[in-house]
């Protein structure tokens, strides 16, 4: 029985794209990983940064990875980035989040929005605006 660490783990590229407007490579990578569970995104990661000779592992990003039933072969997209920079600007920013290169933006709730809009609503005339600012210094 083969050990999960030195089991053999194949890489494939299809759909190869340069893509010059985004300043990336982008292609579909074919993981053959027999005997094995999966193989983690950073170890694909380093690996790919072999085969394409890419400085900074930082500037490719994995995502949408999926393993076949019944295991053994796992489909998912790969983007180098020219730049790490140009990978934060590009990309989608959950993935991006997800990886650790930008930080999670924390956002109102919707409830409190909503009783602050009707908080305001109840306050006619002159006095508005204040009752306007002090909902928002509240949430």
């Amino acid at each position: 029985m083969m050990n999960a660490n030195n089991s053999a783990v194949t890489i494939r590229t299809r759909r190869y794209l340069a893509n010059p407007l985004m300043s990336r490579l982008q292609f579909v990578v074919d993981v053959h990983h027999p005997g094995r569970a999966n193989v983690s995104k950073k170890e694909l990661q380093e690996k790919i940064g072999k085969m394409f000779k890419v400085k900074d592992n930082q500037s490719i990003i994995l995502f949408n990875f999926r393993t076949a039933f019944g295991g053994g072969k796992t489909t998912g997209y790969c983007c180098i980035y020219n730049t790490v920079e140009d990978a934060k600007k590009l990309h989608t920013k959950h993935i991006l989040v997800r990886l650790g290169l930008l930080e999670k933006e924390e956002k109102k709730g919707r409830k409190g929005i909503k009783e602050a809009k009707n908080r305001a609503k109840k306050v006619r005339g002159v006095g508005r605006r204040t009752a306007r600012k002090k909902a928002k210094r509240a949430e």
